[in-house]
């Protein structure tokens, strides 16, 4: 089965079994639910996912991770070692128990495609679902999305600064655990990063898997010549990693090598990984240029990120494609979101916090994208029922807690998505540096106005309990 035809959404989850999901969630979110059980609590709720503010230095995030959540929440059970772990906390009864035991998530989804560029406070996906289901899945929604929407806009920037130039995962072994490397991958392989050299996640996504050699290797042979010729011998079209020793003596071995197995050689390049990448790259071409070997590419690797990348080829450096490892699979300059799950509607009625810096827009949202000229101009967040100029970005993709059929694509069609609503934003979006003016994200009308109404009769109700409690 090749990429195109993959589906998503099987065995998505990886560092647990299925039936522990149920209690990837804080002990709160338990507690919660049975105090809305036992208060007959259990109105449609809508509750919305979203970033309240870009970190610092970001222009945009790119949205992922919405495969995952619903991959979860359509198998969301609690297996009876689940119900008899509970069982030890005396928070919980019996009879509360027991109804877990028949728990399934019974709600709605809606979310912007993933590859969608957002920005700060526009809904990445809304839950609607009575209020305890909603309520219990929120450490789990945050997680999924959080960790790989902060990835994949990572990921993004990367492979900007690279310019086309291919760009490869190297990160598995400093990611943050397992379920972060693998679905790293994911984030990454949607924002445009071409291979990686994890091979669990390559197999699980139909991701290409790449690789070459180590320095231990190398140091373990008689020699690096020594070493070349025999790794030449079992992958002939290998690349051969030069800087075990002195990069430039690696370079020399290689063109010793080329002209030792003449036309049965047909390594495919060179990879520096240490010292003045910019320096040794120029100095490297003009080796093998004027050896005659213009045709091996320059691969370079080693504490990249996106701004050494950009800084290595707006100098001049001719190299072909970078492998990028620990700044991109832990998101080094900003390793977190500020993101929220928070309750917008219940039982009919907008709900709101008032809290400083924690603004909350109530019910349920919609968001729609301006485009003229092909580009994108402003978001304008509005009522769910709104009909605005734009194309509206928010889409259901589960029901009454069934994926639905069209919230299958393909990785590949992600990817392809993700390329082209990233093309669409403005250049100063899409640009490393910070914009001096952001993105706009506007507010309805309505919605403000709703805002606006809920917000005085919060106020009103604050200052009549105080009066009362005088």
């Amino acid at each position: 089965m090749t990429d195109s035809q993959r589906p998503l959404g099987t065995d998505a989850i990886t560092s647990q079994k299925r039936g522990e999901l149920a209690l990837f969630t804080d002990f709160y979110e338990l507690t919660m639910l049975r105090a809305y059980e036992e208060h007959g609590m259990t109105d449609r709720a809508v509750f919305s996912l979203f970033v309240r503010k870009l970190p610092p230095g970001r222009n945009f995030l790119i949205a992922c991770g919405v495969d995952d959540v619903l991959d979860a929440l359509g198998s969301l059970v609690f297996a009876e070692e689940d119900i008899a772990y509970l069982s030890t906390q005396r928070a919980f009864a019996g009879s509360f128990l027991n109804r877990l035991a028949e728990f399934r998530f019974t709600g709605d989804v809606h979310a912007v495609p993933e590859g969608t560029p957002i920005f700060a406070n526009e809904p990445i996906l809304e839950i609607v679902a009575p209020i305890g289901e909603a309520q219990l899945i929120e450490t789990l929604v945050l997680n999924q999305i959080g960790l790989q929407t902060i990835l994949a806009s990572k990921a993004a920037r990367v492979v900007q600064a690279a310019q086309g130039r291919p760009v490869v995962d190297f990160g598995g072994r400093r990611a943050q655990g397992l379920d972060a490397a693998v679905k790293g991958v994911r984030a990454f392989f949607v924002a445009g990063v071409s291979a990686t050299s994890n091979v669990l996640a390559g197999k699980k996504y139909g991701i290409p898997v790449t690789g070459t050699m180590a320095h231990s290797f190398i140091a373990a042979c008689p020699s690096e010549l020594e070493a070349f010729r025999r790794f030449a011998e079992v992958f002939p079209d290998t690349v051969l990693l030069v800087d075990t020793y002195d990069t430039l003596q690696g370079v020399r071995n290689v063109i010793e090598l080329a002209h030792a197995l003449a036309p049965s050689f047909h390594v495919r390049g060179i990879r520096l990984d240490s010292g003045d990448l910019l320096r040794l790259s120029l100095e490297a071409r003009r080796m093998l240029d004027e050896a005659g070997l213009s045709l091996l590419k320059i691969f370079a690797s080693g504490g990249l990120d996106e701004r050494e990348i950009d800084r290595l080829l707006r100098a001049g450096a001719p190299i072909d494609a970078f492998g990028v490892g620990t700044d991109m699979s832990v998101s080094g300059d900003a390793p977190s979101l500020d993101i929220a799950y928070k309750l917008t509607e219940y039982g009919g009625t907008g709900r709101m916090k008032l809290s400083t810096g924690k603004r909350t827009l109530p019910g349920q949202k919609q968001v729609f994208r301006e485009i003229r000229d092909g580009r994108a101009v402003r978001d304008v967040i509005g009522r769910f029922n709104e009909v605005l100029p734009g194309r509206p970005l928010l889409a259901p993709v589960m029901r009454k807690g069934r994926r639905l059929p069209h919230a299958h694509p393909t990785l590949a069609a992600i990817r392809a998505y993700a390329q082209d609503a990233f093309r669409v934003l403005p250049d100063d979006v899409q640009a490393l540096a910070p914009v001096e003016h952001p993105f706009e994200v506007a507010i309805s009308p309505m919605l403000a106005e709703d805002e606006r109404r809920l917000r005085e009769q919060i106020m009103k109700a604050i200052r009549s309990n105080a009066g009362g409690s005088g």
